[in-house]
């Protein structure tokens, strides 16, 4: 398998802060690499520096697709190029049905939009079609229950690359299985996953993982040793520097 992503020495900076320190790595096409570590460590501004949000433009290093360098391209056109990203938080949509947000997975491969297509990627989810395909998106549904449905639209996308910010934040053990088949059929569809988080559960499912601490890759290797560091090493730190750091890039 070739590349799919490559990133070379990436710095990031927000404000004063250095947030990001001299990133390498490479996936895969078809691989699920994790980033595991815990909250403040870098993990989120990794995945937007990665997808081209505006603030997080590099400091050092570049980023490349399929060998093309993509490291000042918007946002928008990383997405034409197949790259997609599913957010902690998904996103509330005044007054937007689930048949519209999914249809949009469609129309942006130039597909023709059709029910029994839409009702395929929910229930593949978990989601019922008959009770939430008309209903909006913003209409009392929990945060597990939008998270599926983006994960539903990201099927139909189609991506060859898809970034998963905590894809297990807010989702019960259910979802989480449902969540757990959805990787699955996007690696067997060639499709490689950066799957950002903090839970050894979801380690599981990775080819490869790397540990970030204080915005550095601290270790990389197979998902077994990276979770046994991470649980006996990195969780009882007492590093002082890092309870500084943990401050730095909140939310994430």
């Amino acid at each position: 398998m070739s590349n799919i992503l490559t990133i070379e020495n990436l710095d990031l900076v927000l404000g004063k802060e250095k947030i990001l320190d001299n990133i390498s790595l490479n996936i895969k096409t078809g691989e699920v690499y994790a980033i595991i570590g815990p909250n403040g460590c870098g993990k989120s501004s990794l995945a937007y520096t990665i997808m081209g949000l505006k603030r997080y433009k590099p400091a050092a290093g570049d980023i490349y697709y399929k060998g093309e360098k993509i490291t000042n391209l918007s946002i928008d056109k990383r997405a034409r190029k197949g790259i997609t990203l599913a957010w902690q938080e998904p996103a509330r949509f005044e007054g937007v049905s689930t048949r519209e947000f999914l249809s949009l997975g469609l129309k942006s491969r130039g597909l023709e939009v059709i029910d029994s297509k839409l009702e395929q990627a929910l229930n593949e989810v978990a989601i019922i079609p008959g009770k939430y395909l008309n209903r909006n998106i913003d209409e009392k549904l929990s945060g597990g229950e939008r998270k599926r449905i983006e994960l539903a639209s990201i099927l139909l996308m189609d991506p060859k690359l898809v970034i998963l910010d905590e894809p297990d934040s807010g989702v019960d053990v259910v979802a989480l299985n449902n969540i757990s088949d959805v990787i699955q059929d996007l690696k067997d569809n060639d499709t490689a996953i950066l799957m950002i988080t903090h839970s050894e559960e979801m380690l599981k499912l990775a080819d490869k993982a790397a540990l970030l601490c204080q915005g550095r890759m601290l270790k990389k290797g197979d998902p077994a040793s990276i979770s046994s560091y991470f649980r006996y090493e990195c969780i009882p730190c007492k590093d002082e520097d890092y309870k500084v750091h943990q401050g730095v890039a909140a939310g994430e």
